[in-house]
């Protein structure tokens, strides 16, 4: 329990910690004044976005609240300083200390990252995410490079991904040619079930789908189809999932360096936390979308067809190989994320 006297040393020593950088050069302009630090943070996420919110908006709260009130973040919906795979440059650029991402955006970057994103078709379980990012290495595996850069990554939720589209899908050859928003390694594996997918930014995907420019897209699960709109387009929800996988903060390395060790470890903490609270509370949430949806606003679930999910099949194991032919890191990464698989039971042990 903290006393009243523990909360006020507390302010204090946050107080002094951040006056006493003022006089450090290597600080001034960054955001530091008068005892408190200000983080702009550039977000993937649109406004609408529900992650904007609850991921984004939960933690600058708590962050401000964990610290009392001696580091805030300032919030940036996407596009507002750059949107999608242009976040990472202007984050390792120090233009902003901190942003949002799907590690898909980074493929280039890091020869892990595709493990991160998360191989289409491999894993059932949203814990199963958690446990190779976090126990199993992954995460560390993408900073291995990252860091060397100038940027720092650290997980903030793991979820499924499903698909919505604009018509039902009984067949292959329906699913043949349909025009899905994607991203990632997602974008090879609906290719090679027959699809024509494409790469749009989220704060442009509503108006894609209801002009027509592509039939279908994911964005999350039920969650995002809900809170980006897409089922007023798009009325059928496909299962299974395609996947699970995770978002991402990065943070400048240098910035993050330069804190006063206390704020340091407020924020690396509360992220490390909030990614096991978000992934489950996540889970709860989408359930209740997909009820809503189904009740309130026409949605009809649909199962993907059997020769639709045996291409899928066929792709992930393609992927797989793919994505370890990077380098010894990515090797490093399809060890631990097939060996995971085998512990499980979806793939014959090595």
């Amino acid at each position: 329990m903290t006393t009243k006297s523990g909360n006020v040393n507390r302010r204090a020593m946050l107080r002094g910690a951040a006056i006493a950088t003022l006089a450090t050069p290597a600080l001034i302009g960054k955001g530091i004044a008068q005892g408190q630090v200000t983080w702009r943070v550039q977000s993937h996420w649109p406004k609408a976005s529900s992650s904007f919110d609850d991921s984004l908006g939960v933690l600058a709260s708590m962050l401000e609240e964990r610290t009392d009130g001696a580091f805030k973040l300032e919030l940036f919906g996407a596009g507002e300083f750059a949107k999608g795979p242009d976040i990472y440059n202007l984050v390792r650029k120090g233009v902003v200390p901190m942003g949002t991402l799907s590690p898909s955006y980074i493929l280039d970057k890091a020869q892990a990252a595709g493990f991160l994103y998360g191989i289409p078709g491999t894993l059932r379980e949203n814990w199963e995410p958690q446990q190779a990012a976090k126990n199993l290495g992954i995460e560390a595996m993408v900073n291995e490079e990252l860091i060397p850069d100038g940027v720092r990554l650290m997980s903030e939720k793991s979820y499924p991904t499903e698909m919505v589209v604009s018509k039902n899908i009984t067949s292959a050859e329906d699913f043949k040619g349909l025009k899905i928003r994607s991203s990632g390694t997602m974008l090879d594996y609906l290719a090679a079930a027959g699809a024509a997918p494409q790469y749009i930014p989220g704060s442009e995907l509503y108006q894609s789908l209801s002009s027509g420019v592509v039939d279908g897209a994911h964005w999350g699960a039920a969650i995002g189809a809900q809170s980006m709109s897409l089922w007023e387009v798009c009325k059928y929800h496909c299962k299974p999932p395609l996947g699970f996988t995770i978002d991402a903060f990065i943070m400048n390395e240098q910035q993050l360096q330069d804190l006063p060790d206390d704020l340091r470890t407020a924020i690396l903490d509360l992220m490390e936390i909030r990614f096991y609270a978000r992934s489950a509370e996540y889970m709860h949430k989408e359930a209740i979308a997909l009820s809503d949806g189904i009740a309130n606003q026409g949605v009809e679930v649909i199962t993907l067809p059997d020769d639709v999910l045996q291409l899928f099949a066929d792709a992930s194991a393609n992927i797989l190989e793919e994505e370890k032919a990077k380098g010894e890191i990515a090797a490093r990464a399809h060890a631990a994320y097939t060996g995971l698989m085998a512990d499980l039971g979806y793939m014959p042990a090595a």
